[in-house]
């Protein structure tokens, strides 16, 4: 009877069900994983908002974490019902930000220094939770990388061709609205003054608030996987042909009254150029919705 029973208590013992953990038991070490990360990345932290206080093309990151923390409650019951299972691999990647960290801040290197801290966030994640909860939590993580500015280096490579494509445009508008215009570089003859499109002119800024508003459009508004690169593509020549047209709209202005070119009434004229962006970006959105619908029926038999 010994015998018969001991193989039997065996195959029990290995066909019972793996017990797997919920979300709920990774609350608390979640939250001390998440204090550490905020003591050790503090100087990096106070320094990045200050960054964004003091950045002018960065004032949309004050809304890139709120809105990433909203997503990420909206999935928390998903994630409260995943199966979190540790994986030793997540400390690898957290030992990889600690090392990017050390390197940055000897080579004073700010986007390492910042990334770092992405780096380190997601090592926990995947320690934590695994491969699951890290693909769950993956838009709201890419998000995050709109709240850190672009490399220097970076940026004079962007801006400066910016600045030229709209001082073209600018002067190729000027002329078919009969005022005469002579153009070297980023520097706008006008008859009654100089007219530099600058950095600020450049169009960086509206690129990225745009950008990044388009991604969270998509993400609620539009539920189709391929709509969020869509329409962070489309985004680029809106907020491109938008600046150039505020060029344009100053260099008129200005030769009427030269007062309207700088001050308040520059900077409100910014805000209504960005605001025709975002409802192109709109019409965008549904012209591509329109398209879709009419390939979808295109492709129906009969």
């Amino acid at each position: 009877m010994k015998i018969e029973q001991q193989p039997n208590e065996r195959v029990e013992a290995a066909t019972a069900p793996a017990v797997e953990t919920s979300g709920k038991d990774f609350l608390w070490p979640l939250a001390w994983f998440g204090g550490l990360l905020v003591l050790c990345y503090w100087p990096v932290l106070r320094q990045l908002v200050g960054n964004w206080m003091e950045d002018e093309d960065m004032g949309h990151a004050f809304f890139v974490p709120v809105v990433a923390g909203y997503i990420i409650w909206l999935k928390r019951e998903q994630l409260l019902a995943l199966p979190w299972r540790t994986n030793g691999w997540g400390l690898m990647v957290v030992l990889a930000g600690a090392v990017q960290l050390i390197i940055a801040t000897l080579g004073v290197e700010l986007f390492l220094s910042r990334t770092a801290l992405l780096v380190s966030l997601a090592g926990c994640l995947l320690y934590l939770g695994g491969f699951e909860v890290l693909r769950l939590l993956a838009f709201p993580f890419f998000l995050l990388l709109f709240m850190v500015p672009i490399p220097a280096i970076l940026y004079n490579q962007i801006t400066f061709p910016l600045q030229i494509f709209a001082s073209r445009v600018a002067e190729v508008g000027l002329t078919v609205v009969g005022i005469p215009v002579l153009r070297e570089g980023n520097i706008l003859e006008l008859p009654s003054q100089r007219l530099s499109v600058v950095e600020a002119c450049s169009g960086i800024r509206s690129l990225l608030s745009l950008s990044f508003l388009s991604l969270v459009y998509a993400h609620f508004f539009d539920g189709k996987p391929w709509m969020k690169p869509a329409l962070l593509i489309a985004v680029v020549p809106i907020a491109v042909i938008a600046n150039a047209g505020r060029v344009i709209i100053t260099g008129v202005f200005s030769e009427w009254n030269p007062e309207l070119a700088r001050g308040v009434f520059h900077s409100m004229e910014g805000w209504v150029i960005f605001m025709i962006a975002l409802l192109l970006m709109v019409a965008a959105h549904q012209a591509m919705n329109r398209a879709h619908q009419f390939m979808r029926r295109g492709k129906r038999p009969g």
